[in-house]
């Protein structure tokens, strides 16, 4: 096996422990290179099938351009797609132009919120790595939130030996990141493996 193999291998791993322990499961998928990259590898897991939904968080504000390649490859990869929207927000013309930080907590953090309890979703698999910033480094694989998506940094449990702590408590739902060990440089080479290539098929 060459260094991206071994990286996949680990991440498939971990997304099928995620699955069996959280049947109610979701990734969330911005459509961004990372995200993109673990849900190939998410299909890979579960041979072109993926069988728990895709969550995009959809502020409305997005480039077209970006709607066009979420509803291709939705197609293409025949994903169970929930659209994540905080219509009431929306309807009030709460926009990043007049209040930034109220626009961002409502049209993201609330609108997953409601998809979360909406959908009794108690997992959710996320594409971030361990490189993107100092605080990241201090992440898990397996990282409790609480019910205002609140996360104790301070208190993180040992993983060793791909053992995780996977119980969080009543009110809380866990954050599963099954790219942790990824760097930028490792994702950029499996871009380039991913997308280019229009007929490459799962068997």
């Amino acid at each position: 096996m060459d260094h991206l193999d071994e990286l996949e291998n680990k991440t498939i791993y971990i997304i099928r422990e995620a699955y069996a322990r959280f049947r109610n499961t979701a990734l969330l998928w911005s459509m961004g290179k990372d995200s993109t990259s673990l849900l190939w590898m998410t299909r890979k897991a579960f041979f072109g099938k993926i069988p728990f939904p895709i969550i995009h968080i959809d502020t409305s504000f997005k480039f077209k351009e970006m709607y066009e390649f979420r509803d291709k490859y939705t197609k293409k990869w025949n994903l169970d797609l929930i659209i994540s929207k905080n219509i009431k927000a929306l309807d009030a013309g709460l926009c990043s132009e007049n209040k930034k930080f109220e626009c961002c907590n409502a049209l993201k953090t609330e609108a997953l919120k409601q998809t979360l309890v909406k959908y009794n979703l108690t997992a959710l698999l996320l594409a971030i790595r361990r490189d993107e910033h100092g605080i990241r480094a201090k992440e898990r694989y397996f990282s409790p939130r609480d019910g205002d998506f609140k996360w104790n940094y301070k208190d993180q449990p040992i993983e060793l030996w791909d053992l995780y702590k996977s119980k969080f408590e009543t009110g809380q739902h866990l954050r599963i990141h099954p790219m942790l060990h990824w760097t930028e440089l490792d994702r950029l080479t499996e871009n380039r493996i991913i997308l280019p290539q229009k007929d490459k098929k799962l068997v």
